[in-house]
């Protein structure tokens, strides 16, 4: 049974793969408007065009400006 999550917004860190991927999937099958973010652009990318209303974000978490771009792209396109 999938959770309700209709007018929220997520941002997944590492979300082009693995349990990130299976992550954003849960999320977006229960309404969510996602942000896949990853190091890797491209499968991102790839997810992001799967999932509906998501975007796809480069990211390396370890870089503190990368993850400020992060938020504020997810902000400017989901509000």
């Amino acid at each position: 049974m999938a959770q309700d999550f209709t007018g929220k917004v997520a941002i997944v860190t590492g979300g082009a793969s693995g349990i990130g991927a299976a992550v954003c999937r849960q999320l977006a099958a229960g309404g969510a408007k996602v942000a896949v973010a990853d190091y890797n652009l491209e499968a991102a990318q790839a997810l992001a065009g799967e999932l509906g209303e998501a975007i796809a974000v480069q990211l390396d978490v370890a870089d503190a400006a990368a993850v400020q771009r992060m938020v504020q792209a997810t902000v400017e396109r989901f509000g």
